[in-house]
């Protein structure tokens, strides 16, 4: 069964935290596109993305997908990356409301998408405060350190251990993480926005 969430407008703001890509960033729509428009890869849909791990899911050599990984890390084509429905909205209600917004990614480089995220949203440089750790395992330690107690994530093995670090998970539901569990769960923005104590 999966984990269905709690009563609503629960969540302190300064307490939250977000992961970025499949959680804000439509990062697995980009990879898609990357994948059709160079490497004329056109068999796979959204919902083929069964696995966070791409190689486990896709028939696609290993090598090509770190290649399209490596174009959507270094931010060459960010251009085509979109938000997902209702992230600039939620994201920059909470900014203009309660300050900057902190956001944790295993992304190896915050710069790209640090840039990214001040074109997607309406808040200014010190509005957003993005840490990149280069690794999912880091993320509990720097929320930690943060004093945030909730995170909206995608990764479900990411949620275990953040649960085991004393941090509750929001999963945000995709594809890849449709196995079952314990957690919070939501399926859109309105529907965290629906959990924060605005």
């Amino acid at each position: 069964m999966y984990g269905t969430g709690f009563e609503a407008r629960v969540i302190d703001p300064a307490s939250l935290a977000f992961d970025i890509d499949g959680v804000v960033a439509d990062t697995m729509r980009l990879f898609i596109d990357i994948a059709r428009e160079d490497y004329a890869i056109t068999h796979i849909a959204y919902n083929d993305i069964t696995h966070y791990m791409l190689e486990d899911c896709l028939d696609i050599s290993t090598a090509v997908i770190g290649e399209i990984i490596e174009k959507l890390l270094d931010g060459s084509r960010d251009e085509g990356l979109r938000p997902l429905r209702g992230a600039p909205e939620v994201l920059t209600r909470l900014e203009s409301t309660f300050g900057p917004l902190c956001f944790v990614t295993a992304r190896p480089t915050p710069e790209p998408i640090h840039q990214w995220m001040l074109k997607t949203l309406s808040v200014s440089a010190s509005g957003v405060d993005i840490t990149a750790t280069g690794s999912f395992e880091a993320k509990a330690d720097v929320l930690r350190e943060r004093g945030r107690r909730y995170f909206v994530e995608d990764r479900l093995e990411t949620c275990f251990d953040l649960e085991r670090a004393g941090i509750t998970p929001i999963l945000f539901r995709q594809p890849w993480n449709r196995k079952a569990h314990p957690f919070i769960e939501v399926d859109s923005w309105q529907a965290l926005e629906d959990l924060i104590a605005f």
